[in-house]
């Protein structure tokens, strides 16, 4: 049998290649595929939402290959190669599961794993409980580990209904902001949503995904409905008939 990957890393090293290898491809940084890695995960979030494993097959492929492209660029620099990859996350995945490679089996699964990850932050010289948090990470995603982080330290609030206030409040400060502290004041608001949504146990940006899909699968029913499938738009209807036909797209659903 073919060994597929070693085909995907003589490939990508002949992408590379500085005499014969694809302009574009030689051209690429860190910096300029990380996008596309970025691009890449969602895609394979995406065909998992949709329960389509032809495309999770493709679109796994696609993440196989950033990861493979981002290795390349580093042994070309004598930084790390695709093996110290595979490597290191062996290392981690045998660190911390103790309970499955050692005789380790104290404390529950999710507090050992937090335990492991903190301290494997230490050692690489974190020394405040926010270090860590990419920053490259979704808005709502970064805000509730943010607020994990700051939880597992005691600063939280209570219970849900501590958390609505702060919403109610966050809303009042927004209505009564100037023009200049708005953006900051809906982002406080925000960040006091996903404070809300984390206290009754949902995932935020699950949630804000399929809240999406949900709008854009009525709004596409109502063109639909209108006609303006054709490109026409809903612009040409009033108020009455855009709430009547969204009443309609979503009685459609039930």
């Amino acid at each position: 049998m073919t060994d597929h990957f070693t085909r995907l890393l003589q490939i990508m090293q002949r992408l590379r290649d500085p005499l014969s290898g694809c302009e574009w491809d030689r051209a690429q940084t860190f910096a300029t595929i990380a996008p596309y890695t970025i691009e890449e995960a969602y895609e394979v979030s995406d065909a998992i939402d949709r329960n389509n494993h032809g495309d999770l097959k493709e679109e796994l492929g696609d993440l196989l290959l950033q990861v493979v492209f981002h290795s390349q660029i580093a042994q070309e620099a004598g930084l790390f190669d695709i093996q110290d990859v595979a490597c290191a996350i062996s290392d981690k995945m045998e660190a911390r599961h103790p309970h499955v490679f050692s005789d380790d089996g104290s404390a529950d699964p999710e507090r050992r794993w937090e335990h492991l990850k903190e301290r494997e932050r230490h050692a690489k010289g974190a020394r405040s409980a926010m270090d860590g948090v990419a920053l490259a990470l979704p808005g709502l995603l970064r805000a509730e580990k943010l607020q994990k982080r700051a939880a597992r330290d005691g600063f939280d609030w209570a219970d849900a209904s501590e958390a609505e206030a702060k919403i109610l409040e966050e809303m009042e400060e927004l209505r009564r902001s100037s023009v200049a502290d708005r953006e900051e004041e809906a982002g406080d608001l925000l960040f006091s949503a996903v404070n809300l949504v984390r206290k009754y146990g949902v995932d935020p940006e699950a949630a804000m995904r399929r809240a999406n899909a949900k709008f854009e699968r009525r709004y596409r029913a109502m063109e639909m409905m209108s006609g303006a499938e054709d490109g026409s738009g809903l612009n040409r209807l009033n108020e009455t008939e855009l709430d009547e036909l969204w009443r309609a797209a979503k009685a459609q659903e039930l």
